[in-house]
């Protein structure tokens, strides 16, 4: 069994994750559920340590070995990127692989709504991308930087691990830096990249107090800055980001993040009705001067109704973007309700009917 095979079979057939698990035959996630690729066999313990193997470079499989985790990526030339994680499972060498298309995705491909799209033009600031594993938060942050990489002559910096998209200087510089590769640690790159003139700059997880704080830093010093949170929404990812620093500096951070933050898209993907794959329903927070005093306030709970009434500003509560996804034929309204934060709210909206007053928003 070849490893090239496999992973070209599973991408063919649309999948998003690959599974290489001892005992089974190779797996892989297509439209959210995980299944057998078709027509291979059952892997066995030392077989599935040789695949995994066979795309590791020497000093990766030293790292593994000696950490019993690794994170990395992987390409066929001309077809497709993985990111890769290699684990240990009862003493076995398994992975798991994202799928990472070779060609970065237009808005259009990605139904942007232009709340989104005008983000990559924001001047300065701190603009986040969130949502739960594989929603495809790095999908649509590469969108957004090839249209600035497109569009104007900036000096674009990005720290990811591993490295997912590859861009190629059009407009602008591009660099691109992978953690555990090219530099120690995502605070290691931060607290450089202010001294490599940049323009914009990506992270590509904002683990940890440290990686957030220098992320605001960034933006607050006149940078364009992105991001991204596991967080399962707008108002969340504003407490995710304040919570993570001890008590004593909270106020600080809420001046700052009121006056730098200028937009969260948060996501989730959602089963096509056609079954033609998955699309992604997206809650938008774009800052105005009203959520900016809530933040600073820390009424991070008004922040709903806030949203639920900035239409104007190109703001969508996640109900009504799960509604009109509905309405649209794209999605089954079962499928909408179960990721609803207000199931009535959403089942008015799209059936045509009148929200409930009672609304969480």
């Amino acid at each position: 069994m070849d490893l090239v095979t496999i992973l070209k079979t599973a991408v063919q057939a649309g999948a998003s994750d690959i599974h290489l698990v001892v005992g089974k035959p190779p797996m892989m996630r297509l439209n959210g559920e995980i299944e057998e690729i078709a027509g291979m066999t059952k892997i066995g313990a030392e077989e599935c340590k040789q695949l995994v193997y066979s795309i590791l470079y020497e000093e990766q499989r030293a790292k593994f070995e000696e950490n019993w985790e690794l994170d990395c990526s992987f390409a066929i030339a001309n077809f497709a990127r993985f990111r890769v994680n290699v684990l240990r499972e009862k003493g076995n060498v398994e992975a798991v692989m994202r799928v990472i298309g070779s060609k970065i995705p237009s808005p259009t491909d990605l139904r942007l709504p232009q709340a989104v799209i005008d983000l990559a033009d924001v001047p300065r600031g701190l603009v986040l991308v969130t949502g739960p594993t594989g929603s495809g938060k790095s999908t649509t942050l590469a969108c957004l930087m090839e249209m600035i990489n497109e569009k104007y002559t900036n000096n674009v910096l990005t720290v990811e691990d591993p490295i997912e998209f590859v861009y190629e200087s059009k407009k602008s510089v591009i660099r691109q830096r992978e953690v555990g590769q090219d530099t120690k640690s995502f605070a290691a790159a931060l607290k450089a990249s202010l001294r490599e003139d940049p323009d914009v700059i990506l992270v590509g997880e904002m683990r940890d107090l440290e990686t957030i704080q220098l992320a605001i830093t960034a933006a607050e010093t006149g940078h364009l800055c992105f991001g991204t949170l596991h967080t399962q929404d707008c108002p969340s990812t504003v407490d995710r980001i304040i919570d993570v620093f001890p008590p004593h500096q909270q106020t600080q951070i809420r001046v700052q993040l009121a006056t730098v933050l200028q937009g969260v898209v948060s996501q989730i993907l959602v089963p096509r009705k056609d079954g033609q794959g998955r699309v992604a329903a997206r809650e938008i927070m774009v800052m105005t001067p009203a959520i900016s005093n809530l933040i600073r306030d820390g009424k991070t709970h008004m922040i709903y109704g806030a949203i639920d009434t900035g239409a104007k500003f190109g703001m969508v509560p996640m109900d009504r973007a799960l509604a009109e996804l509905v309405k649209s034929g794209l999605i089954d309204l079962s499928e909408a309700l179960t990721r609803a934060h207000n199931p009535e709210v959403l089942k008015a909206l799209a059936t045509g009917g009148v929200a409930p007053k009672t609304a969480a928003y």
